[in-house]
């Protein structure tokens, strides 16, 4: 199997060329149920086991993204799952933070240890969130979320029944994310017979704040922003997924064109590696459709342990690092 092992020149990276698909996909396929392109977990992959630390690490990162996300997207369209509204302010809010993020990681911080520490933080209190939103104690008197819940448990029994336990291409109608009003102020939608809403100003800020952390790292701010809708907004996660992938894509998009564009003061490398970042990317383009495809089928209650438990690994591996 030597010829299969490779050298990528950009970043490096020595590894067998199967294996940075292979991770992709498996990660990506359980991380898009929540919204998460996985990239999150795929930057500490590359730096720990691939040993690829230079800036460029970061826009390879967006670079899997931008091939990664596409599918994951077409899945959430396809059955009416997207919050537009949302998916808006999300974009608005995240592209000035990852023009900022871009300059944080390559001018004041090369050394991203103090940084991390910081994302560890934010990232071990969102983790103890959604594992917190699983317990008896904090689902007492959320009965909208228990008859949201209730009502995909039952609809999934009725298609396995009909389609004799075959996967499920749509959704009924009252599974379709609908806008029931957009402004400065406020945005509301329906989802399932039930109506959810949001601060605009609020969700604007939280953007622009993931937008500094995603473009720093290059993990486009899926991980930070779909727990923050989950357990800040109160939002149900089915209707989150879809808009924190789109904002991720379009951002990743903006962040390789700053990484690859404006030039380092220091001379270091910036732009991604394009071959390795390619080859995470179709990894994760399979893994998030079919995990798009799937989540209509996984319990929130899953998704969110799931997710609060893969943060809090990576919140700790960067809190620990800081003191090793």
């Amino acid at each position: 199997m030597d010829f299969l092992y490779m050298l990528f020149p950009v970043s490096g990276v020595k590894t067998y060329i199967f294996i940075p698909p292979l991770v992709a996909l498996v990660v990506s396929f359980f991380t898009s149920m929540g919204g998460v392109s996985g990239a999150f977990l795929l930057l500490p992959f590359q730096m720990s086991f691939l040993n690829f630390t230079s800036p460029s690490v970061s826009s390879t990162n967006f670079l899997y993204n931008i091939v990664a996300i596409p599918s994951g997207v077409y899945r959430f369209i396809k059955e009416g799952r997207m919050a537009w509204p949302l998916t808006m302010v999300v974009i608005i809010g995240t592209l000035p933070g990852v023009f900022i993020g871009y300059y944080l990681r390559i001018l004041y911080l090369p050394d991203p240890r103090a940084f991390k520490l910081f994302v560890g933080c934010v990232l071990l209190y969102i983790g103890i969130r959604l594992l917190y939103e699983v317990t008896g104690k904090a689902a007492a008197g959320k009965s909208k979320m228990k008859e949201l819940e209730d009502k995909f448990k039952k609809r999934v029994e009725e298609l396995k029944k009909d389609r004799q336990s075959r996967i499920a291409a749509g959704l009924p109608p009252e599974a379709i994310v609908k806008t029931k009003s957009f402004s400065l102020k406020k945005v509301e939608y329906t989802f399932w017979g039930e109506t959810f809403s949001y601060s605009t100003p609020g969700m604007l800020m939280l953007a622009f704040i993931v937008g500094i952390i995603g473009g720093t790292y290059g993990i486009g701010g899926g991980a930070i922003i779909a727990p923050f809708c989950v357990t800040v907004f109160h939002l149900p996660v089915y209707t989150v997924a879809g808009a924190a992938l789109m904002g991720t894509f379009l951002t990743s998009i903006a962040g390789v064109f700053f990484y690859s564009v404006i030039p380092a003061n220091n001379g270091a490398i910036n732009s991604p590696d394009w071959l390795l970042g390619f080859l995470f990317g179709i990894g994760g383009f399979i893994g998030m459709y079919f995990g798009a495809r799937f989540q209509k089928f996984v319990p929130q209650k899953a998704i969110k342990l799931m997710l609060g438990a893969l943060i809090i690994y990576v919140s700790l591996r960067y809190i620990i690092q800081f003191f090793t």
